[in-house]
């Protein structure tokens, strides 16, 4: 076969998706981000975009905002719109899960391909620079008092911070289902409405509140973690007396249908990027701890946060 001709045929085959990630040319990533700008899932899939960019896993990233319902609305229009395509990805994780379970929506994470867990975080609790409540535990006092007088805000219903707030009232006992907690579709949304004493305590990554608590405007009150975040300033809810320990994750999935050597193809390309010096800086910027994982140990952690939300929350007074 003459090359020019070899080479139109290699051609045909890239463009209909019948080759592998890494027999192509480059790899032209579509990215579904299943939240509005602002927020966790969208700081975390452009730091990956650039990462696949730095690494050179990616020739092109492409970017896709589709917020609501914990991501189950963004994940809907994935599965519809990406079927059988090996260069699509979508931002996923514990919060999404969380959506799945208390929405049960008739599209879920069975109809897309799990690739890779990539990070773990901590919900931080903060509230505006003037409130009254300077402590964690004024926060207590005043949902002892009247729990429907503390607005809670951040992500979805069923998010981490969502969790963490109704098993706060449980451990103090307040009912769990008292909790006047308020969703946001994205972290933009809710950082205003913190700002603005819209709500009265806010919770989310410490990396989507960072740049306020640094300004001043606002103040952290507690983080979820088992110890205090490695350079950061914030008493945990357990060091306060409140057993509240409770981790986010976020990872991506692939489209549906797509074959297993481009699931694995794909699986290398965001590998590779979690080595590149980009996703280095964006760790610490963002105060992420890299948990990287991925096939069968990944699905399997997948099936059995499934099984301990459902316990959480459960436990929490949400379902």
């Amino acid at each position: 076969m003459r090359r020019d001709t070899f080479l139109k045929s290699l051609a045909a085959l890239a463009a209909a998706g019948a080759l592998p990630l890494t027999a192509h040319a480059a790899a032209n990533i579509k990215m579904m981000i299943p939240a509005n700008p602002g927020g966790g899932w969208d700081t975390t899939g452009r730091a990956l975009g650039k990462a696949m960019l730095d690494a050179k896993s990616a020739d092109t990233v492409q970017y896709d905002n589709k917020g609501g319902a914990a991501g189950v609305i963004g994940l809907a229009q994935f599965v519809n719109a990406s079927k059988g395509d090996a260069n699509s990805l979508m931002m996923m994780g514990a919060v999404m899960l969380g959506g799945i379970i208390t929405g049960k929506p008739q599209v879920g994470l069975d109809k897309v391909t799990p690739i890779a867990r990539l990070t773990s975080e901590y919900n931080v609790f903060v509230v505006p620079a003037n409130s009254p409540f300077k402590t964690m535990k004024d926060v207590v006092e005043q949902m002892k008092k009247d729990p429907g007088s503390v607005t809670w805000g951040g992500g979805s219903k069923g998010s981490t911070e969502h969790i963490s707030a109704s098993m706060l009232a449980g451990k103090v006992g307040v009912d769990p289902k008292k909790v006047n907690y308020v969703a946001f579709r994205g972290g933009g949304e809710a950082i205003a409405a913190i700002l603005g004493g819209n709500v009265k305590v806010g919770g989310s990554g410490y990396s989507e509140f960072a740049e306020y608590i640094t300004a001043g405007k606002m103040r952290a009150i507690g983080v979820t973690s088992e110890k205090r975040l490695p350079g950061i300033n914030v008493p945990t809810m357990k060091e306060q007396g409140y057993d509240v320990v409770l981790g986010n994750w976020r990872g991506v999935y692939g489209a549906p249908g797509i074959t297993a050597e481009q699931r694995a193809a794909l699986t290398d390309i965001v590998v590779k990027a979690t080595k590149s010096k980009a996703w280095a800086e964006s760790l610490e910027k963002n105060n992420w701890t890299s948990a990287v994982l991925t096939g069968k140990p990944f699905d399997d952690f997948v099936d059995n946060e499934f099984a301990s939300l459902r316990g959480t929350m459960h436990l929490a007074g949400m379902l």
